[in-house]
């Protein structure tokens, strides 16, 4: 058991709060970018001990005997249990972090790195793990690689800052021509592109390795399929309430791949952890108080935030019910 002192606000809370994906059940308490410092531990827990700084993400159980268990794919596994608006094994409801005490199995947990400040880095255990996976495993994760990243978001600006820390050039793609100075001077990206620009589109041509496509809403694949090279690879990670239209003849013409990655496993989130802690990589974020939330959520909609809310749960929520 871990005392929660902050928990992001992830896109995905908005879409289940809204049940735009369907499946969601009420009550529902949101948050799986939880973190906090351990005050309690079972008989059995090998991995960590009260006082240590922990975080939980996106899952808080999986069966851990399937084949992608065994191999560190818990995000995969079929019967994975999601961090809130799920059922637990035992049939209890699993609930999120907008709350001042989590429970969960050490195997879900993470050690937080002392260097890491855990307001900033809680959001690395959702929007973190979302790009530095396909990073990782397609191969975009080389020096000299050129990686785009659309939509600079809660989601893209943790992309660029990984990507860049990997050696990889990098090319923001966005549609609004305002993000540009705060892609290059501050995140670091290499270049800009606007995607409604058909001239600078063009010019970009079958220029990357690939593309980690962040975005949420609508939007046609056609135009991104254009920027990779033969082979190259267009990952989704961002999650449409309507589905997208596939291009098929780009993919078959230039042998190009459409994919998605919905995270990593629990050694791989550790693994991204650890990297975070060693290139000081954390999200750029806005603390709020917990009576703030309706109203950033509002914000979230309007994509009025740079770039990821985080609940100061700790100092907060115990004055919210106040």
């Amino acid at each position: 058991m871990f005392r929660v002192l902050y928990c992001g606000i992830c896109h995905s809370d908005l879409h289940s709060i809204k049940n735009e994906w369907g499946f969601s059940t009420y009550p529902l308490v949101p948050g799986h970018e939880i973190v906090g410092v351990v005050t309690e531990v079972g008989s059995k827990v090998k991995k960590f001990k009260v006082g240590d700084r922990v975080g939980v993400g996106g899952l808080v159980g999986s069966c851990l005997s399937c084949d992608n268990c065994i191999n560190n794919l818990e995000s995969y596994c079929p019967t994975y249990v999601l961090t809130y608006g799920a059922t637990y094994y035992d049939g209890t409801t699993t609930y999120g972090g907008y709350s001042d005490i989590m429970v969960a199995s050490e195997h879900f947990v993470v050690r937080m790195p002392d260097n890491l400040p855990l307001d900033a880095a809680a959001p690395l255990l959702c929007a973190g793990i979302t790009v530095y996976s396909p990073l990782k495993y397609f191969g975009l994760d080389k020096p000299g690689v050129h990686v785009g990243v659309v939509g600079l978001g809660g989601l893209g600006h943790v992309a660029v800052k990984f990507a860049k820390a990997f050696g990889a050039k990098v090319t923001v793609i966005s549609t609004s021509p305002n993000k540009k100075d705060e892609a290059i001077q501050r995140l670091g990206a290499d270049s800009f592109l606007v995607s409604h620009d058909p001239d600078q589109m063009q010019a970009a041509m079958g220029t990357m390795d690939g593309i980690i496509d962040t975005v949420s809403a609508f939007h046609p694949l056609q135009p991104l399929l254009g920027l990779v090279k033969t082979n190259g690879k267009l990952v989704m990670v961002g999650a449409p309430d309507k589905p997208l239209e596939l291009p098929v003849f780009s993919i078959i013409m230039g042998r190009k791949m459409v994919a998605g990655s919905g995270g990593g496993g629990m050694k791989e989130m550790q693994e991204m952890i650890d990297f975070a802690a060693e290139h000081n990589i954390t999200a750029d974020i806005e603390v709020i108080p917990m009576d703030y939330v309706n109203t950033a959520m509002e914000r979230l909609v309007k994509a009025d935030i740079r770039y990821r809310f985080v609940i100061d749960i700790a100092n907060t929520l115990k004055a919210a019910q106040n």
